[in-house]
């Protein structure tokens, strides 16, 4: 089976190859003569020899005509069998098995011919013997080189491959790595710093208020901060080399504590809990679907009722987060939605879905996660 592959450079080579060629052409035709019994005259020789050298560099653009040459010229003079025989081996090197071999063809029956008239000094049956041999070794050890150039190639070519779709994968590996972290950092600091804000507000704006309710209010504040501070650290701790350093994922088990928070900043919520036990991935999903729904009612609907709802349904946890209040919905401040673009490919990344619309007194934020 014939493998395409690109053509060696001979640009490195071919100027020493034709020196050794002419060398050798030289030789043949000084050895023609040398005995007295030279065949064709000199000139003839001499230029039968540089019209081999000159069809010679034909071999690599129009093989097959070059190669009737060569064998034309090498019936003609024996110094032409210098250039026929590397034409043979150039084409082997450069072309399909196909065309080397009827390259070779060509050299064969011309150095037949030339073995006719001149005296060889051996049986012709052995010439001719002689004369396959060497052509068949000059085609094998070109499609060997061709063989191997072409592997070669390939293997060069696969490991180019390789390293593309290495680099590939590792920015892939890293856009994910920050979406990640930016999903993180928007379920977990935005609700955070939403609590302090809500807090540090009712600080500013209800200076009637008792020294106890103060100190609650600060309260609020300071622990906000330092868990806000641990949800930093968190996200941080997903670029290090050892995630076993993170603190546990929230889950359904921290829905309390995450309304009693909203409830000590003020805002009315309702908490309707009744699910099964899932797995921890389907429970930090749910546990962001009503960290985003209570941080988007207080910043888009402040002041109304929310009422979180937890259970199970086909199969699945369903996660309701309703308001009952405002009208300024996600998408319609600068960055408001991004919280929800995050929320909804952690859903469905899960084989959930994610709603989020608008009713008749509020807004529903509602996922379907299966369990």
């Amino acid at each position: 089976m014939d493998i395409d592959c690109p053509p060696p450079r001979l640009g490195r080579v071919l100027v020493p190859a034709l020196l050794v060629l002419a060398a050798l052409t030289a030789l043949t035709v000084w050895a023609a003569g040398s005995d007295g019994t030279r065949a064709t005259p000199l000139v003839l020789d001499a230029l039968a020899g540089l019209l081999a050298l000159a069809v010679l560099l034909m071999v690599t653009s129009r093989p097959l005509l070059a190669g009737v040459l060569l064998g034309a010229l090498a019936a003609v003079s024996p110094a032409a069998t210098p250039s026929a025989t590397a034409g043979v081996l150039v084409a082997a090197r450069w072309f399909p098995l196909r065309t080397a071999l009827q390259v070779a063809l060509a050299s064969v029956v011309g150095h037949a011919i030339q073995g006719l008239w001149p005296p060889i000094g051996m049986p012709y049956g052995w010439w001719l013997v002689c004369d396959v041999a060497v052509h068949a070794a000059l085609v094998g050890w070109g499609a060997y080189g061709r063989a191997r150039a072409t592997a070669v190639q390939l293997w060069r070519e696969r490991a180019q491959r390789a390293e593309r779709e290495q680099a590939s994968r590792v920015e892939e590996a890293r856009v994910a790595e920050r979406t990640r972290i930016a999903r993180e950092m928007h379920d977990s600091l935005a609700h955070r710093l939403s609590l302090l804000a809500t807090t540090a507000g009712a600080l500013e704006y209800r200076p009637d208020l008792s020294p106890e309710q103060v100190a609650a209010a600060a309260g609020v504040v300071r622990a906000g901060a330092g868990e806000a501070l641990e949800d930093l650290r968190a996200v941080i701790g997903v670029l290090r080399e050892q995630p076993d350093e993170l603190r546990p994922a929230p889950g359904l088990g921290d829905l309390d504590a995450l309304v009693a928070q909203w409830r000590d900043a003020g805002m009315v919520v309702e908490l309707d809990q009744a699910a099964p036990d899932v797995p921890p991935a389907v429970g930090l999903a749910a546990y962001r679907v009503a960290q985003e729904g209570l941080t988007n009612a207080h910043r888009h609907a402040p002041g109304s009722r929310v009422r979180v709802a937890v259970g199970a349904r086909d199969g699945g946890l369903v996660v309701d987060v309703r308001d009952s209040g405002g009208r300024i919905r996600p998408g319609s401040t600068p960055g408001a939605a991004a919280g929800l673009i995050g929320l909804r490919e952690r859903v469905e990344l899960l084989g959930g879905a994610l709603t989020a619309a608008p009713t008749n007194d509020g807004f529903v934020l509602a996922a379907w996660i299966p369990a």
